[in-house]
């Protein structure tokens, strides 16, 4: 069942090269929104791209752009993986309205208002107060919507992820976060932030980054599927998907740069604890994107049905890109 399922992973950030892209290929997956930038600004965004133009000219055999939502479909015909460019924080816009619009036409279709700080867009969810979207981010929300770029509220605080859900006339993602009832983290989501979603059409991808995880890299299959169903019941078995967070052979100082980026001299913790001074050890039972077939499995065993997995392993993230991805 799995090789012929549409699967769809909603958040990664490797280190990319050609042995991840043949694991993503083994492990039966059709599309993966690919971070590009964190911190980075305009031109850096721009060499990130032109990175991957490299990438897709030297692996046209295993994998292809991701222009429409149609793109995934075509990748499931013709067995490559499709990457979708997402960027997770809104550097890439700098303080310019219009690059909204530019950075669409450059294929990034997915963009986080904000990375776990105060941003021009949002504030994000370390912050000690959260003042919620700005005016700048209302406009900028009212933009995305326009020309199909999806709002991520993945790393922001509980009042902008709120708002961010009321502002947007087009339904919005959180592409990677688990939650709060799962396992306490700044990063996971409350239930009445993981309701309102649901109600207004949006949809969580569940995370597998361990720092995310109830007992971290010791999380089970079965604890991780107890999860799913439960969130299932909160918010819809039509508004949940996959969005592992998996960072592959990425050095500690992409880490850094993820955490600290230029606006910090001294390391940030995350949760505030030096255990999380690393990248975590991995799951067993998730290891690299070859390891996505034990998902499938997983899922089923824990009750839910065939037609039920295909929309959590990738149908829900298809049907939503479907319609968040066309320009108005």
């Amino acid at each position: 069942m799995h090789n012929e399922m549409i699967v769809i992973d909603g958040l990664q950030y490797s280190n990319w090269n050609r042995k991840i892209f043949e694991q993503l290929r083994e492990g039966g997956v059709t599309m993966v929104h690919a971070t590009i930038v964190y911190h980075e600004q305009i031109r850096e965004t721009l060499m990130r791209i032109s990175e991957w133009n490299r990438h897709f000219e030297m692996n046209s055999d295993l994998i292809m752009p991701v222009r429409s939502a149609d793109d995934i479909r075509l990748a499931k015909q013709l067995g490559k993986v499709g990457i979708m460019f997402g960027a997770q924080n809104c550097s890439p816009i700098e303080d310019d309205i219009g690059m909204v619009e530019v950075m669409r036409e450059l294929n990034l279709m997915i963009m986080q208002l904000t990375y776990n700080n105060q941003s021009l867009l949002a504030c994000g969810c370390y912050e000690a107060e959260d003042s919620g979207v700005t005016r700048f981010g209302r406009q900028a929300i009212k933009e995305m919507n326009r020309v199909g770029m999806i709002v991520d509220m993945s790393h922001s605080g509980e009042r902008s992820t709120l708002d961010a859900i009321e502002i947007s006339e087009r339904p919005i993602v959180i592409s990677h976060a688990n939650p709060l009832s799962f396992h306490e983290a700044k990063r996971n989501k409350s239930d009445k932030v993981l309701k309102a979603l649901g109600e207004s059409g949006g949809l969580l991808g569940f995370s597998l980054y361990p720092f995310h995880l109830k007992n971290g890299p010791d999380c089970t299959l079965e604890d991780f599927c107890d999860m799913v169903a439960s969130t299932a019941d909160l918010m819809g078995i039509d508004q949940i998907g996959i969005g592992t967070d998996l960072c592959q052979e990425q050095p500690l100082s992409i880490l850094e740069w993820m955490r600290n980026g230029r606006w910090s001299k001294a390391m940030d913790y995350g949760e505030g604890s030096k255990a999380n001074a690393d990248w975590p050890r991995p799951l067993s039972w998730f290891r690299d994107s070859r390891d996505f077939p034990n998902l499938t499995d997983g899922l089923q065993a824990r009750g839910f049905s065939d037609e039920e997995v295909a929309k959590i392993m990738g149908l829900n993230w298809l049907n939503f890109l479907d319609e968040g991805l066309k320009a108005r």
